[in-house]
């Protein structure tokens, strides 16, 4: 008698911890089933995905969706739904919202908005200050947390956690790993001078190369002594990938794809105030150093640090605009195309939005394509040549620093927990995004 299943999606190419390969997965209960050639099987639905690869599902573990507070340029509704247009299952989202995700009441809140708003999957991170340090453990137990984020270097929003002292006090009230933005506070304050009016060029002169090594360093220190697991965000310099390479026991580290895409001088020249971002964009040097580490396998994850303004805003004279740019519903054409380049393999990918997230962050059930694992998977064309362009961004900022960049490689699929959310450029049926579930903070019972 044959198996059957809820769904099996037949005759892709399947990369996952068994390499690449043939095959088909199948789904029961929203959960891989069985995976191989189940060509005898039966199944509610069977989907060809002959020609197509079939990938776990990708996870960008740095978004900002500015709910609540900021809702003009996004919230929690529309960045799910470019999310799952992007082809990612699930997103860890950042604390610097109005009013901040620094109280359990205000972490509760955010699930409470996503569940069932989110076409993707999704996290939290608690937001550290230097009042709520006695607060963080709860908030970093309570479903739906992701971890505890540092500002050490002020960036969008009033988060932050400048002297050592203060980093000290967070990192021994908490027992997950910490996940931080590493500008030296005190460095850009001394240099906010050099950012000139008008001179958007300059923004990588204020906050230049030595303001993230300077911090990293410090970071490094304080975790040590503190017996704590950190994870550095968007590293942005060459420089620091060898310090992070000699603390692998404590360090993990994550790179953004428009680091890894975009370059000064030029990428001031043509996009102007919609460049800016914090750390910034820098020369090819740092962008080859960044690309050297990944490929010394020193970086762990990519997060798109999906950071939404509206036009409006970005258009204001430099550096009154603020800083962020767009990016989760980029990162996977951004970087499959990056795969066609022959700058890194399709395995890697994987390992960088998928099992990397899985193993820093212990996320259960989900980066793999496994039987007992949630089936979160994300199908994409390596062949289909595609332009992005701004009409196709869901997010409310409407706009993307990729607006006519063809690229090779197109996210076809996402599936959420064994259920399409997103089929060829259409999102399907009604939002059912829910919680993350990690090891460290198991439901009890």
């Amino acid at each position: 008698m044959s198996a059957s299943y809820d769904l099996i999606f037949r005759g892709g190419t399947i990369v996952n911890h068994d390499g690449v390969g043939r095959g088909d997965v199948a789904v029961k209960n929203g959960r891989i089933a069985a995976i191989g050639d189940l060509g005898q099987a039966s199944a509610g639905e069977i989907v060809d995905v002959t020609g197509l690869h079939v990938l776990p599902g990708v996870v960008d573990s740095q978004v900002h969706l500015r709910e609540p507070g900021n809702e003009h340029k996004e919230d929690l509704e529309s960045g799910g739904r470019a999310a799952a247009l992007g082809g990612v299952t699930s997103v860890f989202e950042m604390p610097n919202t109005k009013p901040p995700t620094t109280t359990p009441e205000a972490l509760a809140d955010k699930v409470a908005r996503a569940r069932h708003r989110m076409y993707c999957d999704f996290a939290f991170y608690g937001g550290a200050t230097t009042e709520n340090v006695d607060l963080l453990p709860e908030i970093e137990r309570m479903a739906g947390c992701c971890g505890i984020k540092i500002f050490m270097g002020s960036s969008t929003g009033t988060l932050l956690v400048a002297s050592d002292e203060d980093v000290a006090r967070v990192l021994g009230a908490i027992s997950r790993r910490a996940a931080v933005h590493s500008e030296d506070e005190f460095r850009l304050r001394d240099r906010r001078p050099l950012a000139e009016l008008g001179k958007v060029e300059t923004h990588p002169v204020w906050r230049d190369a030595e303001a993230a090594v300077l911090c990293t360093t410090r970071l490094l220190r304080l975790a040590r002594e503190a017996g704590k697991r950190i994870h550095v965000l968007h590293v942005s310099t060459a420089d620091e990938i060898p310090l992070l390479a000699a603390a692998k026991d404590i360090a993990s580290v994550e790179v953004t794809p428009q680091h890894l895409t975009l370059a000064a001088p030029e990428c001031y020249e043509e996009l102007g105030s919609y460049a800016v971002m914090n750390p910034p964009i820098r020369d090819a040097h740092h962008r080859a150093g960044l690309w050297a580490g990944l490929a010394a396998g020193v970086v762990d994850v990519l997060g798109s640090d999906h950071a939404p303004h509206t036009r409006e805003e970005k258009a204001e004279t430099y550096p009154k605009c603020p800083s962020g740019m767009p990016g989760v519903q980029t990162l996977v054409p951004i970087m499959l195309d990056h795969v066609n380049a022959g700058r890194l393999t399709i395995e890697r990918f994987v390992d960088l939005t998928s099992h990397g997230p899985q193993r820093v962050f212990g996320m259960a059930r989900k980066g793999r394509i496994a039987v007992g694992y949630d089936a979160d998977l994300t199908i994409v064309d390596m062949k289909a040549k595609r332009t992005i362009t701004n009409d196709w961004i869901a997010s409310k900022c409407g706009w993307t620093p990729y607006d006519g960049k063809t690229v090779t490689g197109w996210p076809i699929g996402t599936v959420v927990r064994g259920r399409r959310v997103m089929w060829n450029d259409e999102l399907i049926g009604a939002a059912t995004g829910e919680p993350i579930v990690f090891l460290e903070a198991l439901p009890r019972g």
